[in-house]
């Protein structure tokens, strides 16, 4: 009896042509709450003519020591999935508690465009989701904090 292998390839992240991220853009605005209180929400915004499929975004907060002594902050990594988000149109990827605004907040979106893989890392910085940075959304007909 003869067996064959077959030569399998695995693609290594390295081997994947990524293009540049164009048209879609991480928002989190703020809403009042049932309480009166301030909620906000994070966003995720297509404004591209084609849909986005097998969207994948993880979130997680994190500080970095400022002295040797000092301990690092870390939230849970939260990862979301969204089978489609239509052309010109967003999708709520969750709720954000304003106590984490002190951490560096990160978004990690990929997705595919016509089979085409594309991958962009949104990074708000501590300080940076605070009202006197608020531009008008149109998309999402709010105001809020807007990261390209």
């Amino acid at each position: 009896m003869r067996f064959c292998q077959e030569k399998r390839q695995v693609a290594m992240r390295k081997d994947i042509a990524f293009l540049p991220v164009e048209g879609v853009r991480i928002a989190i605005v703020p809403r009042q709450g049932a309480d009166e209180t301030a909620q906000w929400d994070v966003f995720l915004l297509n404004d591209n003519d084609r849909a986005l499929r097998n969207v994948m975004v993880t979130s997680r907060g994190y500080s970095e020591p400022e002295n040797q002594g000092d301990a690092s902050q870390r939230t849970s990594t939260l990862r979301h999935f969204f089978q489609l988000i239509g052309p010109h149109e967003h999708q709520l990827i969750e709720p954000i508690d304003p106590s984490v605004f002190i951490l560096t907040n990160e978004f990690w979106v990929s997705y595919f465009i016509d089979g085409q893989v594309y991958d962009k890392r949104f990074v708000f910085v501590p300080g940076s989701l605070q009202a006197e940075h608020f531009i008008a959304i149109r998309m999402l007909n709010a105001d809020g904090i807007l990261h390209e």
